[in-house]
């Protein structure tokens, strides 16, 4: 499979080496550098592309493959306010964009086990629940991608809760986030459901960049042939049965 990298920082790279692994050709690595090289490729050239920049690009990057007909998959996080022109463009395109805020399966399955916590706990309302996600220095979005989806499936689950806020919230309507920063977390994220008397605790915790570079080249692989709007419940979905 042709494989165009857009963004080729850390986790760029560390997706080129396992893709490369499992037999599979880089035909370009675009970041700031040399983003002029992005218009010499199109579907011809290009199998899938897999979008890890930053919030400010990664929205003319998807427009750019979905325009040139390239398969694109981003874990880009900080720019969904723009996903509906994202959306509109695919259907208009008949393309194929999938996004997630995370690509590791590890992750995917503490969505899981999240949801159903936030399940069973709504029925429990002297707890309390509050989130903290610790990332690398370089990420210049907070809360995470992550966070937010956690929010959002406590959200759903929970009908206490309306909304989260990235500061600590004793606002029973809200799910509080801190976000940290330390130098080289890949990334740790722990809900916390605390009462008078006792605390329950869930966490994910990355040692490496390397399940979420794995998740994205797996994700490239199944979306070949594949059309529309599709995000990881699809994918996990196909790999369970």
């Amino acid at each position: 499979m042709k494989l165009l990298l857009l963004g080729y920082g850390k986790m760029g790279k560390t997706i080129a080496g396992i893709a490369e692994n499992r037999g599979h050709q880089i035909v370009g690595k675009i970041n700031i550098d040399n983003r002029e090289e992005l218009k010499s490729l199109s579907g011809n050239d290009v199998d899938a592309a897999i979008e890890f920049s930053q919030p400010d690009a990664a929205v003319d990057n998807i427009l750019y493959c979905l325009q040139n007909g390239i398969p694109v998959l981003s874990g880009t996080t900080g720019w969904l306010d723009q996903l509906p022109k994202v959306a509109k463009e695919c259907d208009e395109k008949k393309g194929t964009f999938f996004y997630a805020s995370n690509f590791s399966i590890g992750v995917n399955l503490f969505f899981r086990f999240n949801r159903m916590l936030a399940k069973i706990m709504s029925d429990y309302p002297e707890y309390n629940v509050t989130m903290e996600e610790i990332h690398h220095t370089e990420k210049k979005d907070a809360p995470s991608g992550t966070a937010i989806t956690l929010a959002e499936g406590i959200i759903d689950n929970m009908p206490l809760k309306d909304t989260w806020v990235n500061q600590d919230s004793d606002a029973p309507q809200e799910i509080g986030i801190r976000s940290l920063r330390e130098d080289k977390v890949p990334g740790t994220h722990t809900i916390t459901y605390r009462s008078a008397i006792d605390d329950i605790e869930i966490m994910h915790k990355a040692h490496t960049r390397e399940g979420f570079a794995k998740g994205a080249v797996m994700v490239a692989e199944w979306i070949q042939g594949k059309k529309g709007m599709l995000g990881m419940e699809d994918f996990m979905g196909s790999i369970e049965k």
